[in-house]
């Protein structure tokens, strides 16, 4: 795989006008420059979407959610208890804590973090997986794209979780695994202030990229007459 092959590639399939999708990877060393936020860790987003590789760690991030599902601490005591009574995302802490055990968490592989606009980067290797903010049409393309050549029901996937949870943790371990499964996300309501509120995130691992880099010049994408008049309104044309 070629990045620059798949950004041409994915430039002519969804117009200029399509926002590159986000690398993600961990190391022991830098990549860039170390942001520490207080809360939610897509603060960052915008220092990313706009060419900047960000890197984090397990004393830069502000949020005990954040650490925990980075895999960079154990969750904290308090979580189960703050998900179902505070934010009221679940019915019990019970409950929190079966869909915590349910998804997880693994251990992260090194001591950063890292985030990068896809043109930032020379290679896939090491990557996790690439986070892709989408637009209803982007993300149209994007599961079409998914299900061209896997027909499982959890092809597309939407499991509950906070933002962080749903794009790199279960982005993470289905890496892991060799697994199929892409993600929907950015539902939770605490992380959508980071982000625009026509924008979802559709999270592809790189276990599943590798056979989508090669399925996507195959797919609607290309050469067929209802992608041609979505991609018209991508760019803006319409």
């Amino acid at each position: 795989m070629d990045v620059q092959t798949f950004i041409s590639n994915y430039r002519e399939a969804f117009s200029q006008k399509a926002e590159l999708p986000v690398a993600f990877w961990y190391s022991d060393t830098l990549a860039g420059e170390l942001k520490k936020t207080q809360g939610c860790l897509f603060k960052i987003l915008p220092a990313v979407r706009n060419g900047e590789v960000v890197s984090m760690s397990a004393d830069t991030l502000g949020c005990g959610g954040g650490k925990f599902y980075t895999g960079f601490a154990p969750m904290n005591d308090h979580i189960p208890t703050f998900v179902s009574l505070k934010e009221k995302y679940k019915v019990t802490p019970e409950s929190v804590v079966a869909c915590i055990k349910e998804i997880n968490v693994q251990e992260a592989s090194g001591r950063y973090i890292h985030f990068a606009r896809l043109d930032r980067i020379d290679s896939f290797d090491g990557v996790e997986g690439l986070l892709f903010l989408a637009t209803p049409d982007v993300l149209s393309g994007l599961c079409t794209w998914a299900f061209f050549d896997n027909d499982s029901s959890d092809a597309v996937s939407t499991l509950f979780g906070s933002g962080c949870s749903a794009t790199i943790t279960q982005t993470v371990n289905e890496n892991r695994i060799g697994g199929r499964r892409t993600f929907l996300g950015f539902f939770d309501p605490s992380v959508r202030p980071f982000i625009e509120s026509n924008l979802l995130s559709f999270a592809v691992p790189m276990s599943r990229f590798r056979e989508m880099y090669e399925t996507m010049r195959r797919s609607c994408l290309y050469d067929t007459h209802a992608w041609a008049k979505v991609k018209t309104r991508i760019a803006g044309e319409a």
